[in-house]
């Protein structure tokens, strides 16, 4: 397929990407994540955009080396080559994360970016394109190309044939749709398939928490679910409620959040007319839900009586959330399968958390984080390692 096909749009580079690895965590490419955290930082515009305030400051030179520390290796380790990254179409974000992903593991990439059009991609688009006027990043110029193209299933298949990497982000029906294009025997395929999270929230320790420390969890809590309107894997959907307290708790941390969305989130007309009528949907036919709080249109919450082995299907949207109360955790470890990802905790200890996952030999929860850090997107993403899956070992002896 001739690479000026006109339904590719360009908008980094003009051509496939030029064979180039690096070492992981390379000098030039930590230099270069640092250049382009500062210029996005420094870009007034980006104030407007949380995920890319967040992005910049995963991007910081400490982080990076401290990322870089950590996976200190011994062996000869080098990138893979290409990565053919796809992007999910609802987190505007995701694709500039997984694209340093790329680059921290050594590899050159082409990064299919959202046909949607967000603001975010133009923004980390531009300050990508500046760093590429320095000739210290002709390396890094050379092996990147940023793309936007339709349903062409002739530019997916050529781009799969060259790559020695292949990152998936979608829903599963997307995923194996994707599939079909083969890759080279070698290539090494991840997929982000569809996933489900939730929270375990401690009823004592709420119900200890003064004004200014509820105040904290409110914000953490709407950090993780209204910023992409729980549209996020990470987001929890469901919160699990431990403690002798619970509906104080529950009323204390409810109202709270409810106070904190209201001041921050903009509800839109069409989000308001689906969470009613899926309101009324529930009401009609989930007999798992026993009640439903309303806190305005800002938030609704729906208590369940009960958990089903498929629990999974509990999803809200823009401030519609399950909650149920248990007096054990052993009691929900029969709704975790391989969809579950995060879980999300205030009040337990880790060591506690950590053992209900291997004591239960759970199929699923990849990450075990506080609230306010689920949507905080790292180097171990749902049980991968990516830099180490994303480059190759040279053996050596």
């Amino acid at each position: 397929m001739p690479m000026k096909n006109d339904n590719i749009i360009w908008l980094i580079g003009d051509k496939v990407p030029e064979y180039r690895v690096f070492e992981p965590y390379s000098d030039i490419v930590c230099s270069f994540l640092s250049d382009l955290s500062q210029t996005l930082l420094k870009d007034k515009s980006v104030a407007r955009y949380p995920d890319i305030v967040s992005f910049a400051y995963f991007c910081r030179k400490a982080n990076i080396l401290k990322k870089k520390q950590t996976f200190a290796n011994t062996k000869i380790r080098l990138g893979r080559g290409i990565i053919f990254h796809i992007s999910p179409s609802n987190v505007p974000i995701n694709f500039a994360f997984s694209y340093i992903f790329g680059l921290l593991a050594g590899n050159g990439n082409i990064v299919r970016v959202p046909s949607k059009a967000f603001p975010q991609t133009d923004i980390v688009c531009s300050a990508i394109k500046l760093l590429f006027n320095d000739e210290k990043y002709d390396d890094i110029r050379a092996s990147t190309a940023f793309v936007k193209y339709g349903h062409e299933d002739d530019i997916t298949a050529y781009f799969s044939s060259i790559a020695q990497g292949r990152i998936i982000w979608g829903g599963d029906g997307a995923i194996t749709y994707i599939r079909k294009f083969a890759l080279p025997s070698r290539t090494v395929d991840i997929a982000f398939s569809d996933r489900y999270s939730f929270a375990v929230i401690d009823s004592d320790a709420v119900m200890d928490a003064d004004t200014k420390e509820i105040e904290r969890l409110a914000n953490a809590f709407y950090s993780d679910t209204y910023l992409m309107d729980q549209n996020a894997c990470s987001s929890p959907q469901l919160i699990v409620w431990r403690g002798d307290t619970c509906k104080e708790a529950q009323k204390k941390f409810w109202n709270t959040v409810a106070e904190t969305a209201s001041k921050k989130y903009v509800l839109q007309p069409v989000s308001a007319v689906d969470k009613y009528t899926k309101l009324c949907s529930e009401a009609i036919e989930n007999s798992y839900v026993s009640a439903v709080s309303r806190y305005g249109n800002i938030l609704y919450v729906a208590d369940l009586i009960e958990l089903p082995d498929i629990a999974d299907n509990f999803r809200g949207t823009c401030g519609y959330f399950y909650q149920y109360h248990c007096d054990d955790l052993a009691e929900i470890a029969h709704i975790v399968n391989e969809k579950y990802q995060t879980l999300v905790y205030y009040g337990l200890s880790l060591p506690e958390l950590s053992e209900f996952v291997t004591k239960n030999q759970l199929k699923g929860i990849d990450r075990i984080v506080p609230i306010g850090q689920a949507l905080d997107i790292d180097v171990i993403w749902d049980g991968y390692d990516l830099i180490g899956t994303l480059s190759r070992i040279i053996d050596a002896r």
